[in-house]
């Protein structure tokens, strides 16, 4: 449990101007989400039980708050609970490419040479080839892609169920994570609670609107997780390990909130 240091406020210091300057470090969606909250700095002392002196301890403050965010979504999260789908005329055309690099940047992998590698907590390590997943069952899903940044659109989705692939490895699903390795620039990861990783609707995704998912959508592979915002969808996945270790991501890392729900 986190402890926080009781201390007075600087002389001269105001308030809310910190508060706000602290607000503004947020990722974009928590910060509108706090805002629209009404949260105040007199909320974050109750909260917290502690004073804010600085733009450190308001950060730090502001840190505390988004793992209890995290705590309450992963609470109220229902495995049973299904994210809306859509019909085809629903569809959006063009969907947007995201990421935070260009198209031209994308990862261009070669299906012979690409093998999904296993680790951690399964029975079954052996690297899975593209022709060998595809032999899976699939499932095709029409669902809402919901970016941090505001915006969403709704996309077509074919693959297997996450599930599905963790019990043919043999993964202790009693574990805390899926954790994701992808090919990107900077070497993009994120993890994925075991409760989202089970849901009907988390799939390996191979192809998108019917076709082999094209390079600007994660080719080869992508975790499609219609219960998450989108940055917690990795595309073009080299590596997925079973762990009890929380590893952080790419984005989680610089502070938002690893849960995520949308």
């Amino acid at each position: 449990m986190l402890k926080f240091k009781r201390t007075k406020l600087i002389p001269g210091v105001d308030r809310q101007l910190l508060i706000k300057d602290a607000v503004r470090q947020m990722p974009d969606l928590t910060r509108r989400r706090f805002i629209a909250g009404g949260a105040s700095l007199g909320a974050l002392t109750l909260l917290t039980g502690c004073d804010v002196s600085d733009s450190a301890s308001a950060e730090t403050l502001l840190a505390k708050i988004s793992k209890f965010n995290d705590a309450v979504q992963a609470a109220i999260f229902s495995p049973n609970t299904l994210a809306p789908t859509f019909a085809e005329s629903a569809i959006t055309r063009p969907f947007p490419f995201n990421a935070y690099y260009g198209l031209d940047d994308a990862p261009n992998i070669d299906a012979k040479d690409w093998k999904l590698e296993v680790r951690g907590l399964v029975e079954n390590k052996k690297p899975w080839t593209l022709e060998e997943l595809y032999q899976l069952p699939q499932e095709k899903q029409i669902t809402r892609h919901v970016c941090v940044e505001g915006w969403s659109a709704i996309g077509s989705w074919t693959g297997t169920p996450l599930r599905h692939f963790l019990k043919l490895i043999g993964a202790d699903t009693r574990a805390k994570y899926c954790w994701f390795q992808c090919a990107d620039m900077e070497g993009y990861n994120s993890p994925l609670d075991m409760e989202t990783a089970l849901h009907p609707q988390t799939i390996m995704a191979f192809k998108f609107d019917d076709k082999i998912l094209p390079r600007a959508y994660g080719f080869p592979m992508k975790i499609r997780v219609p219960t998450k915002l989108g940055f917690k969808n990795p595309k073009y996945v080299v590596s997925m390990e079973v762990t009890n270790d929380y590893k952080g991501g790419y984005w989680e890392d610089q502070g938002y909130n690893s849960f995520s729900g949308s």
